[in-house]
């Protein structure tokens, strides 16, 4: 099928914590034959700070941020089999969903795909006004990055005739064990953009657990905490390019990941950077949220903190032995049973169904 994605950013992660949730969806669905035309602003600085080039997967087409460039590639939309729109483009969200939904054909499937379902359905709830409710009953599917049964209940009580979470995964070809570099050597690694909804947990996990341990060192990578006040044994590292996220997560002696507010109070999110970390065989400490289960098994293959005490207390513990045996076990877990193969998989089964539903191809017998 020919597919439309009109997202953020595939080519940069900067200020776009999705781009490797994309690059492992879209590149595992062009392999199995699907044509993936992806569409993504000129704007954040994001062209200036782009991790790859242009991949052999999809064809991107960057526009500038102006409404006669946005209206240039709605209007493409048309020639789709598949249109997506993915939340939290950041500029012209609104006139994006609308605009592809009215000129997509009666028989492609049109479907939002949700990277931060938590954040959306709360700003839905809050505003009666809100696009989503406008562009709901034109939808055949709400696809998210996470969320769960909460987040299914959601989206089904605001009218989505269908709503499926596609979790975030691994692709082992990008995220894997490598040597450790000397930049990124630390007891602890934190790994995340300064935003609203997160900088009150770092505080309480990150920033705490390194004040109640003064001698071991810790590392903050990420954009926009240069301008934040940060205890003496904390080293800013700015922005962390995708291709450097293996040497990242494997020089420390454990990786911290931390929810952002929604995801952590919604749960069965895992973030792109849990996955990322697991396949590199990096020992993870996570602050606690409901699901963690179905991704990791806690003291096993994944470390758990309620707060920045228990944080330090893992620290304080662990040895390079432990830390060893965590990483390894939590990478034979994701690369078994979380990869994009597995995603991509499941997203594929899902569009054939879609699309024999409308009568564009003949029906798909589920997969147990």
């Amino acid at each position: 099928m020919k597919i439309a994605f009109y997202g953020s950013s595939l080519l940069s992660s900067y200020w776009n914590g999705a781009a490797t949730y994309y690059r492992g969806l879209l590149s595992d669905l062009a392999a199995r034959g699907h044509q993936v035309t992806f569409y993504e602003p000129d704007a954040f600085d994001r062209q200036q700070h782009r991790d790859i080039d242009p991949p052999a997967y999809a064809e991107v087409k960057v526009y500038p941020a102006t409404v006669e460039a946005m209206r240039a590639v709605v209007a493409e939309a048309a020639g789709a089999d598949v249109v997506v729109k993915a939340s939290g483009v950041g500029v012209f969200d609104d006139e994006l969903l609308d605009g592809v939904l009215a000129a997509a054909r009666p028989e492609a499937i049109r479907i939002f795909w949700d990277v931060d379902a938590p954040a959306t359905l709360a700003e839905m709830r809050a505003d009666p006004q809100h696009g989503l409710h406008r562009a709901m009953p034109a939808l055949d599917l709400v696809l998210t990055y996470g969320g769960g049964p909460p987040v299914i209940t959601a989206y089904e009580g605001f009218g989505a005739r269908r709503c499926i979470p596609i979790y975030n995964a691994l692709d082992p070809a990008t995220h894997h064990p490598v040597p450790p570099e000397p930049r990124f050597a630390a007891d602890l690694a934190f790994l995340g953009n300064r935003l609203p909804d997160r900088e009150a947990r770092v505080e309480a996990f990150f920033l705490d657990a390194a004040a109640r341990l003064p001698e071991r060192r810790f590392l903050i990578g990420g954009s926009g905490w240069e301008s934040r006040s940060l205890p003496g044994n904390v080293h800013h590292l700015g922005h962390v390019y995708t291709r450097e996220h293996n040497a990242f997560n494997t020089s420390p002696l454990a990786v911290l990941n931390i929810a952002r507010d929604s995801m952590a109070a919604v749960g069965f999110s895992p973030a792109t950077r849990v996955f990322e970390a697991a396949g590199a065989g990096a020992c993870l400490i996570t602050d606690a949220w409901e699901g963690i289960e179905l991704f990791l098994a806690p003291n096993a293959e994944v470390l758990v903190a309620r707060d920045g005490r228990e944080v330090a207390e893992h620290l304080a513990s662990l040895t390079p032995e432990r830390a060893r045996r965590i990483g390894e076990a939590a990478r034979a877990r994701i690369t078994s049973d979380h990869t994009y193969a597995r995603r991509g998989a499941e997203v594929d089964l899902i569009l054939k169904e879609e699309a024999a539903r409308k009568g564009t191809l003949a029906p798909v017998r589920s997969v147990a």
